[in-house]
């Protein structure tokens, strides 16, 4: 079936014409600020090709599903509804989303089927208690609380393509956002991100774990009205704040002055902590998978993250893990667990979920 396949990011596009699992056609539009325009170009890209008129329907990635979208579903009315109601839980990824879909059912027409592929829903099944926060519980219930995470579509690709589908892994999704899962026998039991995707792991711009207390304490000391202190560590905190030169990994690596230097530590130092839990939550791995533009191209991160961890098995071969820039490939030692880089496809993932709501095999 040829799909077209509509993946927003914080501040990108990327598109995919993809047929039986092979890519016709794409591109990534990169410094997007509206993404409705960025559909528009992609739309027209396509057309000039001559490769729109065999598209029969179109998959998009919604990062936040909140309770009422555990699969992947077909977009009508009521579930557009919904999304723009979700859109607070993920400011710098849903309203992209919703504003990707309306372009795109503006330009391609009504009749255009459209399913929502979402990152939340790989972890709907966690346990109750990785999945709850200690609060009260008519507050849970009125507000629909919970740890949700996100990058779902990421770190199902990661435990699908593992050579065992019954391993215990832990995968690593390190990019602009990073996350950690834990998942045995294809299932998540616990994430690093929670309600938003602010929670967990020191990211390129968010802040990862804090002190709750931190936005109130912010908004007293610094004067600043409510709001702007989730601002802060959105946008303005992670490997930025902390080396206020860059939220790029490659630019810190090669800056070697102390903040940078310390951002990377932070970074690294965070990543090993949730490796530690995760060991504990699964009692004990047979894989740890690093995925993500960082986790994929980055051999001085993947080894900082996995220094001084032979403890529990983790140790990387430094040729293959050299080798492994942008390559699929095993690059454990073999002595313990196995270590692999993946290329995180989510593309496939969401074409799979499409075809198979289509299909009838899926419904929302």
């Amino acid at each position: 079936m040829p799909l077209l396949v509509v993946n927003c990011g914080s501040s990108s596009l990327k598109y995919e014409l993809r047929d039986g699992g092979e890519t016709l056609a794409g591109d990534t539009i990169r410094e997007v600020t509206d993404y409705g325009d960025a559909v528009e170009r992609a739309v027209a890209r396509l057309r000039e090709e001559g490769r729109l008129e065999h598209v029969e329907a179109v998959s998009h990635r919604v990062v936040h599903g909140g309770t009422y979208f555990k699969r992947p579903t077909l977009i009508d009315e009521e579930a557009l509804g919904r999304l723009r109601e979700l859109a607070e839980l993920a400011p710098l990824h849903n309203g992209p989303a919703v504003e990707a879909i309306v372009a795109s059912r503006r330009l391609l027409g009504p009749d255009m089927p459209m399913v929502a592929s979402f990152d939340t829903a790989f972890h709907a099944r966690m346990p109750a208690p990785a999945a709850s926060y200690a609060l009260p519980r008519e507050l849970v219930d009125k507000h629909g609380i919970r740890r949700y995470g996100f990058h779902g579509l990421a770190h199902r690709y990661m435990a699908d393509r593992y050579p065992d589908p019954h391993a215990r892994l832990i995968t690593l999704q390190l990019g602009s956002g990073c996350s950690a899962a834990a998942i045995a026998g294809g299932r998540s039991l616990d994430t690093s991100m929670g309600l938003t995707p602010l929670e967990g792991l020191v990211m390129a711009t968010r802040s990862g774990d804090v002190d709750p207390a931190l936005p109130a304490f912010l908004e007293e000391h610094e004067g600043i009205a409510p709001g702007k202190a989730e601002e802060i560590l959105n946008r303005e905190s992670g490997l930025k704040g902390v080396s206020g030169r860059s939220g790029d990994m490659r630019q810190l690596l090669e800056a070697g002055d102390e903040r940078s230097e310390l951002a990377v530590e932070l970074y690294c130092y965070r990543i090993r902590e949730y490796i530690g839990a995760y060991l504990a939550v699964l009692g004990g791995a047979d894989g740890l998978v690093f995925g993500g533009g960082v986790g994929e191209n980055s051999p001085p991160i993947r080894s900082r993250v996995c220094a001084g961890m032979s403890w529990c098995g983790i140790e990387l071969d430094d040729e293959k893990n050299e080798e492994a820039a942008g390559v699929e490939m095993r690059i454990d030692a073999g002595t313990g667990l196995e270590v692999w880089v993946m290329l995180v496809d989510e593309g496939e993932v969401m074409a799979r979920d499409a075809e198979a709501v289509l299909g009838g095999e899926e419904n929302g």
